[in-house]
């Protein structure tokens, strides 16, 4: 029987990767048929099929939604406004021409704690481009470091949606998971990025030229100002490690620990944040209400899609659990004598290299790992969202949206791509897996 749910399983998993990638099927749609077919085959009673599915939606999903929606609202205001541009600059001017790459990563990193992979590309590309034109550098040396520190925080750090997912998972705390996957990340970002820069940029030159971004010019002094800019991405962060902080507080009464604890919960801080931008962001640069009502409805319709991607995860999970599949891999690999953090790393690399989106492998690993820990003791649920999230950065290649973003703004081969995107994304994931494990020895 062991053996046989074992295969159902596989199976199931390689229904979701032939889904994505051969029928082109939406990951939420290669989900759910992968959950009713492991519900069905692994015999779970008719009448338990549906409710182990919506149970499993609705327990990823119950403090998700919120927290999406307002990341992405805070995201679109600092694109929109400049707040990420002057932020760079910033950066730029402190550490002059011959620091680039490192000034380009600290952008990265910054302006990718709040928002997308995608959208912090957008945001950061003019300013690589004006760059390489000015100083006829190498593109890949200023742009590769600004890309392994946006897609890093992607990868690890709250609260973006793989991390979120894997947190509610998991049932980590956030503040810890935000706390040790800084730790984390800014190592592994320095080597996959400005280290990894400087040794490539000798060994590629690009053949092309970045095309489709057209750099325009805008005035500094409509700009929201270097402090705004760098309050507004922040302060969620800060808020939500105050809220981490708040129950240690002893000294303070208890209504005030509870207050704190309230104001720095994901959405709240968020919804904070989002305000402060809408006001300092917003107004204060002259823009009206009605922009602001459209900037919000633009950046809320990509929303649904990984909303369903993540709760479609939360199901496979629930499957897995209500059908026993869960128990009998973790007796497995208890007796193989395998971490959970190198399955949780080695899983989630399969499943990001077969489907190309770090999202549904985190979300889809998570949910696998998930009931094979429930019974272990002594594990560090934290880590193992951070390991998670290592293993679903390896490998990018032609199943993923972000190695045809970079090819394409930055106006490289396939080939290049392979041999600068790829190797990144994959040094990245090694390396923050690698922080992972000394971490654990500490903690």
């Amino acid at each position: 029987m062991d053996a046989y749910l074992l295969i159902i399983t596989l199976v199931s998993i390689v229904l979701v990767i032939l889904g994505v990638s051969l029928f082109k099927w939406h990951a939420f749609i290669s989900l759910t048929v992968a959950s009713l077919f492991l519900a069905i085959f692994s015999g779970l009673s008719w009448d338990k099929i549906v409710s182990a599915y919506e149970t499993g939606v609705g327990g990823v999903l119950g403090h998700l939604v919120g927290i999406l929606a307002l990341g992405t609202i805070l995201g679109k205001m600092l694109s929109e406004s400049g707040a990420g541009l002057q932020i760079a600059n910033f950066f730029v001017k402190i550490f002059g021409e011959k620091k680039l790459p490192w000034a380009m990563f600290l952008s990265g990193f910054i302006i990718g704690i709040p928002v997308f992979f995608e959208v912090g590309i957008l945001i950061l590309l003019p300013l690589v481009i004006s760059i390489q034109q000015a100083t006829k550098k190498n593109i890949l040396l200023i742009a590769l470091p600004g890309i392994a520190g946006l897609s890093i925080v992607h990868g690890l750090v709250p609260p973006h949606p793989g991390a979120i997912a894997a947190i509610g998972i998991f049932d980590a705390n956030l503040g810890k998971v935000l706390l040790y996957s800084l730790i984390i990340a800014l190592p592994a970002g320095i080597v996959g990025g400005p280290l990894f820069a400087k040794y490539i940029h000798k060994r590629v030159l690009p053949k092309g030229e970045p095309e489709l971004v057209k750099v325009e010019e805008k005035d500094e002094k409509s700009l929201p100002s270097v402090g705004i800019s760098f309050f507004a991405i922040l302060l969620p962060v800060l808020l939500m490690i105050i809220g981490t902080a708040a129950p240690y507080m002893k000294f303070l009464p208890d209504e005030v620990m509870k207050a704190l604890a309230f104001v720095g919960s994901p959405l709240v801080s968020l919804l904070l944040a989002v305000f402060f931008a809408f006001y300092f962001l917003g107004f204060k640069q002259g823009i009206g209400k009605e922009k602001l009502k459209k900037f919000t409805e633009d950046c809320i319709l990509p929303v649904g899609s990984i909303v369903l991607i993540i709760g479609a995860g939360g199901a496979f999970k629930q499957v897995l659990i209500d059908s026993g599949v869960g128990t009998t891999i973790g007796n497995m690999s208890e007796s193989l004598s395998l971490s959970p953090l190198v399955l949780a790393f080695m899983i989630a690399g399969l499943i990001r290299i077969a489907t190309g989106s770090a999202t549904v492998a985190l979300t889809t690993a998570a949910g696998i790992v998930s009931p094979i820990i429930a019974g272990m003791s002594g594990v560090n649920v934290e880590l193992l969202v951070l390991a998670t999230g290592a293993g679903s950065l390896m490998f990018s290649h032609v199943n993923d949206a972000g190695f045809w973003m970079v090819k394409e703004y930055l106006g490289l081969s396939v080939e290049e791509t392979f041999k600068t995107w790829t190797v990144l994304e994959t040094v990245l994931s090694f390396v923050a897996f690698a922080g992972v494990l000394i971490l654990d020895l500490f903690v």
